[in-house]
């Protein structure tokens, strides 16, 4: 736990926060607390509550009546052990952390496990994307947390699982249009409904900011289509496809403290351009990013009686293009891969799993048996980003190479559930293969390979004291392969990384479950994550990580979580977490009993609002507390201060014949706090800090109708 004076430090922001706590709408259909159903974790419908492991559900109320659906932070921030920074930078997308997992992510997503419509968003090494989510179509979230996440394999310190909703009944049609500061704008049509048995969704969207920051503007593009089609009494097939399109997006990187402390919105000043002195390197370099995704994929499930076979296939390319900020001095050497990255990536999988259901010893002992396969290959090159005295420009080709990705993971899951008890069982192998065939040989041959393998098992056991009250415990052995981006650099800016060891991690929670009445209930988990092996940032400047192994990290917490409903209309939320992840051992010159870089010592989100009677209306405040970052191994650079802020909403619907209008208001940080939104663990010209807007607004409407 934090030290008495960092704890002490924190205490003020979290009273102030919960003072002015709020929570939004209730769905259109309300579940009871209890009645929460999900699917992550047991690989089949089962009450949260009756599950011996930490998950949190995301309805499809806060998903979008309330935001403009851009960013899965917006629906996430309410989970109690998951941080998702947003850079404020589309260039590098979302940072998730899962009870610090992930937190050292200097792009993306790794670290938790992120899956849409049943269909990996991560690749075989680990690595996702959340820009991939499409928001307007979801219909729940699931956030699982601790053990339970590792029986899906590598990198799965957490699962963040989407479902987009069905197509059903007669079709309808929806405009939507947000407009908000910094010339934020997204418009979405989408369309929904059954043509005879088949149920379809389809969706567009274009989004564009000029962004918070200087040079952080970006434009993004999103397709969504979904069949169902029923393909017996007892069989089902979903077909999905999306894409993702972004062109040359802004970054505008990390800036120093001072600079911060200067304008959170300015750039960091490039002071080796003699030609500009006042030019950022953002701005010398013109960073940015193109992105290209597609990907498609379908589900079989053929039921016999209460036994289940379930078939997934999925396929897709992802093409991007980046230009960092590599000075000319550090592009010298000979063995430098060049400051533009290309890559041209083709990713495919399948997963087939058996799901038997019988009796057993007086209860009912349900088993899941499947074998999962990923794919993916890069062709990718590199470029100096400069010609003669202009950057940001393709230059001479300074790699080309093929990189293999593929693992194999057989997995059985067993259940037994009889009078109070609820026992599970699970185990999973995973095999992750890496191969390079380098095709620019005149720096120096990197082909090779390396090859990872490890056994997650898990256990879990929950107890129902009384039928309001339930107590569960699990535990896990994990682990964790660096991603092909990890091992593309070693720390004297060589080629691949292939002396880069997997960690592997002991996982324990124990927990509570409890109604508190009809309308309230509580979640309470303890946890501690032992890990070995710990992949730490070795060096990061200009977009460029290289990684090293830690010895053994520790992470231990509490997270809470309460909802209730009160009043006439009235209902609220609180979400909390405190968690100590420190250095075990030293290594290098980083001593024993430092913090982990880029995981907040504390976090509490809270909510309390009103809905009318007839739930056309509704009224909201949020607020959100954070403890201080540090963003260095170390822990001698200035720390991201701890920070609160308080948002507020509003909300309106009205129904006119076969027309069906929405309309909200948001206003976020409404005291204007300066804050760092985020950091970059371990940048090596101390570019840490990612600011985060001030006062910001947004506003969105939406115009329904369904045929008849």
């Amino acid at each position: 736990m934090p030290t008495c004076p960092a704890r002490l430090k924190l205490v003020p922001a979290l009273l102030a926060s919960l003072s002015t706590t709020a929570f939004a709408q209730a769905p259109e259909v309300p579940q009871t607390p209890v009645s929460v159903v999900v699917v992550t974790g047991s690989r089949a419908e089962q009450a949260s509550f009756d599950l011996p492991a930490a998950i949190d559900v995301v309805d499809a109320a806060r998903i979008r009546d309330t935001q403009p659906r851009v960013n899965l932070s917006e629906a996430l921030v309410a989970i109690p052990g998951v941080v998702v920074q947003n850079r404020q930078n589309y260039a590098q997308d979302l940072q998730i952390s899962s009870r610090g997992f992930g937190a050292r992510s200097a792009f993306g997503v790794r670290g938790v496990r992120l899956i849409t419509d049943g269909i990996p968003a991560t690749m075989p090494d680990g690595q996702g994307q959340a820009a991939t989510f499409n928001l307007d179509m979801a219909e729940r979230i699931e956030v699982l947390r601790g053990p339970f996440s590792a029986l899906y394999g590598n990198h799965s310190g957490g699962v963040v699982q989407l479902f987009t909703r069905d197509g059903k009944g007669p079709p309808e049609v929806e405009f939507s249009a947000v407009a908000g500061s910094d010339g934020m704008h997204k418009y979405d049509l989408n369309a929904s409904g059954q043509a005879g048995q088949i149920g379809y969704v389809l969706d567009g969207s274009r989004f564009e900011t000029d962004g918070y920051r200087a040079h952080s503007a970006a434009t993004r593009e999103q397709g969504y289509a979904k069949l169902t089609v029923p393909i017996s009494k007892d069989g089902k097939l979903t077909v999905v496809a999306n894409s993702l399109h972004q062109r040359d997006t802004q970054d505008p990187l990390g800036i120093t403290w001072a600079t911060f402390q200067r304008d959170p919105r300015a750039g960091e000043i490039d002071t080796s351009d003699t030609q500009s002195p006042q030019r950022t390197f953002a701005d010398r370099y013109d960073t940015r990013k193109s992105i290209d995704h597609q990907q498609a994929g379908l589900q079989w499930q053929q039921n016999f009686g209460a036994n289940r076979l379930q078939l997934t296939v999925y396929g897709g390319n992802r093409e991007v293009i980046q230009y960092q900020s590599f000075s000319r001095a550090f592009q010298a050497p000979a063995t430098h891969s060049g400051g533009v990255v290309d890559f041209d990536r083709d990713f495919h999988g399948v997963d087939l799993n058996w799901r038997d259901v019988r009796t057993l010893a007086g209860g009912t002992l349900r088993t899941t048996i499947g074998l999962e396969y990923a794919s993916s290959k890069d062709a990718r090159q590199g470029y100096e980003n400069f010609v003669g005295d202009q950057f940001g420009v393709r230059g001479r080709l300074r790699r080309d190479e093929q990189n293999d990705l593929s693992s194999l993971d057989p997995y059985v899951q067993t259940e037994w559930e009889g009078g109070r008890w609820v026992l599970t069982a699970g185990l999973r192998r995973t095999s992750l293969d890496v191969d390079v065939t380098d095709d620019f040989v005149s720096n120096g041959n990197d082909s090779g390979g390396v090859d990872y393998s490890g056994t997650a098992p898990v256990l879990g056991a929950l107890y129902k004291l009384t039928p309001s009250l339930n107590l569960y415990a699990s535990a896990a052995r994990g682990f964790e392969t660096p991603t092909l981006n990890e091992l593309f650099y070693s720390g004297t800016g060589g080629g691949f990384n292939f002396g880069l060891r997997p960690s592997r991690s002991t996982n324990l929670e124990a927990g509570v479950k409890t109604m508190l009445g009809a309308d309230s209930r509580l979640d309470l988990a303890l946890f501690q994550v032992r890990t070995d092996g710990e992949l730490t940032v070795d060096a990061s400047s200009g977009g460029r990580t290289s990684y090293r192994n830690a010895g053994e990290t520790l992470r231990r917490g509490v997270e809470l979580s309460f909802d209730t409903r009160f009043g006439p209309g009235l209902n609220a939320r609180v979400a909390a977490n405190v968690l100590r992840a420190t250095y075990e051992d030293g290594f290098g010159t980083i001593p024993a009993g430092n913090r982990l870089p880029g995981v907040p010592r504390a976090s509490l989100y809270g909510e309390l609002g009103w809905t009318a009677s007839d739930g056309k209306l509704g009224a909201a405040l949020e607020t959100l507390a954070t403890g201080k970052v540090n963003p260095d191994d170390a822990n001698t650079a200035t720390p991201a201060p701890g920070y609160g802020i308080v948002n507020a909403r509003v909300q309106a619907r009205q129904e006119i014949g076969q027309w069906r209008f929405k309309q909200f208001a948001r206003l976020n940080n409404l005291f204007d706090r300066d804050y760092i939104g985020s950091v970059i663990v371990g940048d090596s010209n101390r570019r840490f800090y990612e600011p985060a807007p001030g006062r910001n607004w947004v506003l969105g409407i939406s115009a329904q109708y369904q045929f008849r």
